[in-house]
């Protein structure tokens, strides 16, 4: 759709190298600590999620399967990132080829479309369940979610393979490149093209339309109604429990796409390297690691199923 398979074969090895956050020994110890203490959070908390919606039969239900699938999504998410930003915070920075910043693109923007796909799968569910709550089951079958989840993650597939293919088409400039950022991610990268980049800048618009405005529109639609059906409930206690169910995941939506949008739907003119950087440690860090803490804190099935896995587990070790 928009470009041919990617030439890496330009003149001489090319290789690219990540700007440090700081120079300072006792910092880079710090953020050292901090970067993976989040981390480990975000594994913690995400596998946590995934394994109480495996092992519990209370839980397997397409809201479940849906969350369980953006937990797995987060994991994955963080893991493209934040293993190699952790290597080159010490000392000399480890380069990186043209090759392996392609792939960590690749991916990266591969399970960030899916994430958002994903929002917007989520907040149809909702939909579903507070607008039409007699039809529930017939409509999200078990086929239907497999296929919703199946379609989100071939569009961010087919999305961010076009997008690479033909970021890496352009020449770059010298033989070690210095991207002033954590990560390859798109705006960086093409910062240190010695070419025209107008094109590349239509396409990464059109793209970010596609994987940010659209799903943010249909979630807003949803949530229209959504709020209409709340607001007909006549009990207080449905309504405050529909409410609930629901500001969980629009939490987790305001916090992704928000900063996101920020990123790559801001005019590059106007758009802060700096900035950029910031934001992107907030969908990298913050929000992997908000989506099981909101789910968990808001969430009583949750909760409960985490609690009597915890209280097996600890009767079977006494045993």
């Amino acid at each position: 759709m928009f470009a041919r398979s990617p030439v890496l074969n330009q003149s001489g090895p090319t290789e690219f190298v990540f700007r440090v956050f700081t120079a300072v020994p006792e910092f880079q110890a710090l953020l050292f600590v901090l970067f993976l203490l989040l981390y480990l959070m975000i594994l913690c908390g995400n596998t946590a999620i995934i394994w109480a919606v495996c092992t519990h039969s209370s839980l397997r239900t397409p809201m479940y399967f849906f969350l369980s699938n953006l937990s797995f999504i987060e994991i994955c998410y963080t893991t493209v990132v934040v293993p190699l930003m952790l290597s080159n915070i010490f000392g000399a920075r480890k380069p990186i080829s043209l090759a392996g910043c392609g792939a960590q693109m690749f991916f990266f923007l591969t399970l960030g479309g899916a994430d958002c796909f994903l929002l917007a799968i989520m907040a149809y569910d909702r939909y579903v369940a507070i607008c039409h709550p007699l039809h529930y089951t017939l409509i999200m079958t078990q086929k239907l979610c497999i296929q919703m989840v199946g379609c989100a993650v071939g569009l961010a597939l087919y999305l961010s393979l076009q997008l690479t293919s033909l970021i890496f088409t352009l020449p770059f400039c010298g033989h070690l490149r210095e991207i002033n950022h954590f990560l390859c991610d798109v705006p960086p990268v093409l910062r240190l093209a010695c070419a025209d980049i107008h094109v590349h800048q239509a396409v990464l618009y059109v793209v970010s339309i596609l994987v940010l405005t659209v799903p943010f529109i249909l979630i807003s639609v949803s949530y229209v109604f959504i709020t209409m059906a709340i607001l007909s409930i006549r009990s207080a206690e449905g309504r405050r429990r529909a409410f609930s169910t629901c500001s969980s995941h629009l939490t987790v939506v305001l916090l992704q796409y928000g900063f996101c949008a920020l990123v790559y739907l801001r005019p590059q003119s106007s758009s802060s390297v700096d900035e950029d950087r910031q934001f992107a440690l907030i969908y990298t860090f913050v929000t992997p690691l908000l989506n099981p803490l909101i789910y968990t804190l808001r969430n009583k099935d949750v909760k409960v199923a985490l609690k009597k896995a915890i209280s097996s587990k600890g009767t079977a070790e006494a045993l």
